[in-house]
């Protein structure tokens, strides 16, 4: 396929058709946390900010950019389940949103430029993220921000989830997790960086998948669910210490000119 990706909508609809029928009120974990606190410090506030999200399916991040920060918020999804889910989260909170149901590969000349544009866990999915990218730029306004986030499943998870979820290798570009290859397409497109490093600490969930019944996968799942229980309610001071080996997530923020 041309824009090179690893999933597909059945695979998305799939996923949000099970995310909409189970429980999201769990505790949030640190991570969610730390790209909330990025929001904060590097992006700006105002009722007249208008934001999108690629990949907005059901609309956590957006609905606190709209909450705490003011902003217009819209998603743009091709999944039509996980956009049923997006709707009926705003519409549930009184909230309001716009959701555009389409691909970001075809035609997007419907849809207006944006203050900001981002996407959290939407580049990794593909062998060259370079095409991604640049989709994201056609929408964000001469000036404004592009904000990108992938999972950092490279490091210590990589060796986990290749004994437990070998299928990850499959749906998601290990190379993009290093976060030095992003300078690829921060040349390529002239962009300045606001904010680029790794966030949220050792995040066990990120390895806490498993699709094998071995007694090794299933150890290691244990394991996974004993480490994130004891860094919730413990120790979770020690996951605010970073580093590519272990840091749960990445995140660059940069000015389009």
């Amino acid at each position: 396929m041309g824009d090179n990706r690893r999933t597909e909508v059945r695979f998305w609809d799939k996923y949000w058709s099970v995310q909409k029928s189970s429980s999201r009120s769990g505790r949030e974990s640190l991570q969610i946390k730390e790209i909330k606190k990025l929001f904060n410090q590097y992006l700006p506030k105002g009722k007249d900010i208008n934001a999108l999200e690629i990949g907005g399916a059901y609309g956590e991040y957006l609905m606190y950019l709209h909450d705490h920060l003011n902003y217009q918020v819209n998603s743009l999804d091709y999944s039509k389940e996980g956009n049923d889910a997006t709707l009926q989260r705003f519409k549930e909170a009184g909230r309001e949103i716009r959701v555009f149901e389409q691909d970001l590969f075809g035609d997007l000349s419907a849809i207006p430029s944006f203050d900001i544009v981002f996407s959290l866990g939407f580049i990794e999915h593909f062998d060259d993220p370079l095409p991604a990218v640049a989709k994201h730029l056609e929408l964000v306004k001469p000036g404004g921000i592009l904000l990108l986030g992938v999972p950092n499943l490279g490091g210590i998870y990589k060796t986990v989830l290749r004994r437990a979820a070998p299928s990850f290798e499959v749906t998601h570009n290990l190379e993009i997790m290093q976060i030095d290859s992003w300078n690829v397409f921060e040349t390529k497109f002239d962009l300045m960086p606001i904010f680029k490093g790794y966030v949220g600490g050792f995040e066990p969930l990120n390895m806490k998948k498993r699709e094998l019944n071995t007694i090794v996968a299933r150890g290691l799942n244990l394991i996974a669910t004993a480490l994130t229980v004891t860094l919730s309610f413990h120790f979770s001071f020690l996951r605010k210490f970073n580093s590519p080996f272990w840091s749960g997530y990445m995140v660059g923020i940069y000015r389009k000119f």
